[in-house]
């Protein structure tokens, strides 16, 4: 195995398509990017995994399978598994990256079991309360998107939660997304100072005063037409309404999709139009598809762990693995944590508040 591969542990059990769409997932990948890339560590039930390898060479080539006897459902509760986790294919995989042997872990399980057991296994790096999943969605023209947190892993948070929250999303923006100082905002029901709950005036309070020392730009409250506008750069927000605000977008891009097929088939003239359009279409497609951001990443954590969707296919699977990769070669561990030294004095005052 060369030296400049990745290795990333991989849970072959988890999602509502198993260990083929993720084995395919793995070969589209290896394809696409080449063998010298990527090394896999494969966590489940061995016999099952060896039997599907014979479909695919290129990835028994650049793989490892450790045989992991059990496999968290999506139906499973965290309080029953918890305590009963250490030999599935999740809770190994996610070992295996506190333990060094692997930079990255990925699944398509139990969002909530994957977090906890993350959480637990990988600790929040230090000067940071709770981590956060986070990807980038489709927003404004061209190839332009937005980094959106919190996407689920925390349904109530407060004001420092959500400082903790823009202190992560800002770096991500930066890094993974290549956004100079990005502009960053809170989502609310409306922009006036005076809309939303407490913990959002708190919080939008302190932001505003303490703007010219935020390593970011804060633009104030916005709105969730915002999002897809091109406005914003950062959007904060809890988990619970971030999950429904991930769901919407994915929801949307299957309708204009329906739609535009729908519409196609009406009419010969839009069939001869169409086919002079294609590239248009094919960047939309690209754009707004769902499986083209498969891959959210657990931030905060010291260890990269990735959730895909549970009905990923092999594409999606594919590009949450390239989504891995990337996270992987950046330092955006040490440089979070340089930024919340930065910021910790203006969080200081939200804890002296509460």
């Amino acid at each position: 195995m060369s030296a400049e591969k990745k290795i990333i542990a991989i849970d072959a059990m988890g999602g509502d398509k198993g260990p083929l769409a993720v084995l395919g997932g793995m070969n589209q990948f290896l394809y696409q990017n080449g063998e010298d890339t990527v090394f896999f560590r494969v966590f489940g039930d061995e016999k099952t995994l060896k039997k599907l390898l014979a479909k695919y060479p290129r990835v028994s080539r650049n793989c490892e399978i450790i045989h992991a006897p059990n496999a968290i459902k999506g139906t499973d509760k965290l309080r029953d598994i918890i305590r009963h986790s250490q030999d599935t294919s999740m809770y190994m995989a996610i070992k295996d990256v506190r333990e060094g042997n692997s930079a990255a872990v990925i699944s398509a399980g139990n969002t909530g079991i994957l977090m906890s057991l993350s959480k637990l296994a990988l600790k929040t790096v230090d000067g940071i309360s709770r981590p956060a999943i986070t990807t980038m969605l489709p927003s404004g023209g061209g190839d332009s998107r937005v980094v959106v947190l919190d996407l689920g892993a925390n349904v109530q948070c407060d004001e420092v939660n959500l400082f903790d929250f823009a202190t992560l999303g800002s770096v991500y923006a930066e890094v993974i997304g290549k956004m100079k100082k990005p502009k960053l905002g809170v989502l609310n029901i409306g922009e006036e100072e005076t809309k939303g709950n407490e913990t959002l005036q708190k919080l939008n309070k302190l932001l505003t005063q303490h703007k010219k020392e935020l390593p970011y730009e804060y633009i104030g409250f916005i709105e969730g037409n915002d999002i897809g506008a091109g406005k914003v750069q950062v959007v904060v927000t809890d988990g619970f309404t971030g999950n429904i605000v991930l769901k919407t977008v994915e929801g949307t891009a299957k309708l204009i999709k329906r739609v535009l097929v729908d519409n196609l088939k009406k009419s010969i003239l839009a069939i001869i139009g169409a086919f002079f359009l294609v590239h248009v279409f094919k960047r939309l497609k690209n754009k707004i598809d769902p499986r083209s951001y498969a891959g959210a990443t657990f931030l905060g954590l010291n260890g990269f762990a990735v959730k895909t969707h549970g009905n990923s296919d092999a594409l999606a699977f594919a590009n949450s693995i390239k989504y891995t990769a990337d996270l992987t070669n950046a330092d955006l561990n040490g440089l979070i944590k340089k930024r919340a030294v930065k910021v910790a004095k203006i969080r200081e005052e939200i804890i002296k508040e509460e």
